[in-house]
């Protein structure tokens, strides 16, 4: 009996360490690898990248390129990224840049836009939100009619707090001119300057 007991928990010990050397094993990171986007739906949440060394597909999920500051990238977009490898295959583990000069299919605004990069050229504005989608990652404010939409990513959203924006709800930003058109910078709530009363 103390035998068996012994050959039970040596076995118990095996696996165990088996399992451990593999999460291991598949939480290894790799070097950098360039690659085309092949393909991304952003209502699936995830879509593919192409190696440039023709190796096979790796998998980019959403949660990743929200990592990086984007909801979605466009077809045929080059991108420079972290492979990692999983039990089911490869995935990006992180992303390092994307270049959109190289899409095949680029959308009128695109949902990788970051913020940063752009110079506010304003004050804070009050502004009115016209639409806002939080599955596409992004939406227009307006300063009024016949004023140009201002851009408003979901990063902007998530880092000044805020629920998602509704058609109608006011706010304050501060915006820069972007490649495609004007784009915000910050967002607040418009409370958030509003002066306080006395009591």
């Amino acid at each position: 009996m103390m035998m068996l007991d012994t050959a039970r928990a040596e076995c118990r010990r095996l696996v165990m360490s088996a399992l451990i050397s593999r999460t291991v094993a598949e939480r290894q990171v790799s070097e950098e690898v360039r690659g085309r986007v092949k393909w991304f739906d952003i209502n699936k949440g995830f879509g593919f990248i192409i190696p440039d060394d023709d190796g096979s597909d790796v998998l980019l999920h959403v949660s990743t390129c929200q990592a990086f500051g984007c909801e979605s990238v466009p077809e045929g977009a080059t991108i420079l990224f972290t492979p990692e490898q999983r039990s089911k295959g490869v995935r990006v583990d992180r992303i390092i840049s994307v270049d959109e000069s190289t899409a095949t299919l680029t959308p009128a605004t695109s949902g990788c836009v970051n913020a940063t990069d752009v110079k506010a050229l304003s004050g804070l504005e009050i502004v009115v939100v016209k639409w806002f989608n939080q599955v596409r990652g992004f939406g227009f404010v307006t300063r009024g009619e016949g004023t140009e939409d201002i851009f408003l990513h979901m990063e902007l959203v998530r880092k000044a707090g805020l629920l998602a924006p509704k058609p109608g709800d006011s706010l304050l930003v501060r915006y820069g001119k972007g490649d495609k058109g004007l784009i915000a910078t910050e967002a607040r709530l418009l409370q958030a300057l509003s002066p306080q009363k006395s009591n």
